[in-house]
């Protein structure tokens, strides 16, 4: 335990000891550790997942580290198979080369490049591409499709050896990876020193604001280290030089922003975007604690209508499988404590089929699985996703089948 997990007691952003709980989850197996049956013989432990916010920068955190070597080791998630990321990477290029306006030819890093999706759009745009990935296999698969990667993480040492090798970056890209990262003020440094004088740092997170809006704690995992939000960022970056001169809001990930980070003297011009998200965040009491008491509060009678229904299917006996197999589920399955109640799990990510839920180890099929095992109800784990899922699996409402949704609000989808 010594090596896999650390429990710092100060920010990982300012370093101030004025930490405070707001939000506390019930522990869970690593999110994505979807284990093979050779594996089921393997314990796996829950960890802590409690949100704290620093009084000081207010960047929300989680403060129990999982050593990093362990978490992405067997990495098993590809950008290419989440809905909808395909198109929103192809956007997101398009939209970023505009905004960024650099020479066709100039360098373009992404870190946490994954299967290298987004770098594919930069390059058929005309720029040289690096990806950095630290998933190994990953990054082997990425190479053989034509992305040039490196597998490691960033750090200080590596960025000197590409600006010695390919030179400065002109655009550096990093888009939910950001937030998994505990040595922050570290990676920025490596950030500095990759981006060239005109460069700009470009990178997606998944936002706080709409985690308590959207209801999304889901997205609160050991993966995820910082909930961040605009306050703490643009102060995060002051302190290394870097302006935070405009961010964006995308759909992504339950309500995402897109941060532009450039050097004080940088030729993007000021839209006064980061001005207003900061007034929004100041009149919405984002970093007040009775916010988060509310959270959980609402939170708290989801789960109790969700357990209810389940444990009255249940008593009916009446089988249930559910829809999903993320990192997200595995955190809604846990903090619910509804995994006694599900028999198995379907989900459209062939790397998750034939594989076993972290700790409880419930099986996981494709999503057709439901017309031949006939699951009397589908728990909708995944909820961003209960449309398209339910539009795409109408027969199964026809044939007599029934969806409950547990998330924002909690519905129960017959075919009247």
């Amino acid at each position: 335990m010594k090596n896999l997990i650390h429990h710092r007691d100060t920010c990982r952003a300012c370093y101030s000891e004025n930490i405070e709980l707001v939000f506390q989850l019930k522990p869970s197996p690593i999110g994505d550790a979807y284990i093979t049956a050779e594996e089921l013989d393997n314990k796996q432990s829950s960890y802590p997942i409690d949100l704290h916010i620093c009084r000081n920068c207010k960047l929300a955190q989680i403060v129990d580290i999982i050593n990093p070597s362990i978490l992405y080791g067997n990495y098993i998630y590809l950008t290419e198979s989440s809905s909808g990321l395909k198109e929103h990477f192809k956007n997101y290029a398009k939209n970023v080369s505009n905004r960024c306006v650099h020479t066709r030819g100039s360098l373009v890093v992404d870190v946490g490049s994954n299967d290298g999706t987004l770098l594919k759009y930069f390059k058929n745009f005309g720029y040289e591409v690096l990806g950095i990935e630290p998933a190994a296999h990953i990054a082997e698969d990425a190479i053989k499709d034509g992305i040039n990667t490196i597998a490691s993480f960033l750090d200080v040492k590596l960025a000197n050896k590409i600006v010695r090798e390919y030179g400065k970056a002109k655009l550096i890209t990093s888009n939910n990876v950001f937030a998994n990262i505990d040595d922050i003020n570290t990676w920025i440094e490596a950030i500095d020193i990759l981006m060239d004088l005109d460069g700009v740092y470009v990178f997606e997170s998944y936002y706080l604001a709409d985690v308590i809006n959207n209801m999304v704690f889901d997205f609160i995992y050991h993966e995820h280290l910082s909930a961040f939000s605009v306050q703490p960022i643009k102060t995060l970056f002051e302190k290394h030089g870097l302006k935070l001169i405009a961010v964006e809001h995308v759909e992504t990930k339950g309500g995402s922003l897109r941060y532009f980070v450039q050097r004080a003297k940088g030729h993007l011009v000021d839209d006064n975007s980061v001005t207003q998200y900061l007034e929004y965040e100041n009149k919405i009491k984002l970093y007040d604690k009775e916010t988060y008491v509310n959270f959980a509060n609402k939170i708290d009678t989801l789960k109790e209508n969700t357990i209810k229904c389940l444990k009255d299917i249940k008593k009916k006996g009446k089988t249930i499988a559910a829809f999903g197999a993320s990192i997200t589920c595995t955190t809604l399955i846990y903090h619910f404590e509804i995994g006694k109640y599900i028999e198995f799990l379907v989900d459209d990510n062939p790397s998750k089929q034939g594989r076993f839920s972290p700790g409880l180890h419930l099986p996981v099929y494709s999503s057709d699985t439901i017309y031949e095992k006939k699951p009397d109800y589908v728990l909708i784990l995944a909820w961003r996703f209960s449309e398209q899922f339910i539009n795409k699996h109408h027969g199964y409402l026809k044939s007599g089948g029934t969806f409950v949704i547990p998330i924002p609000e909690f519905k129960v989808i017959k075919n009247d």
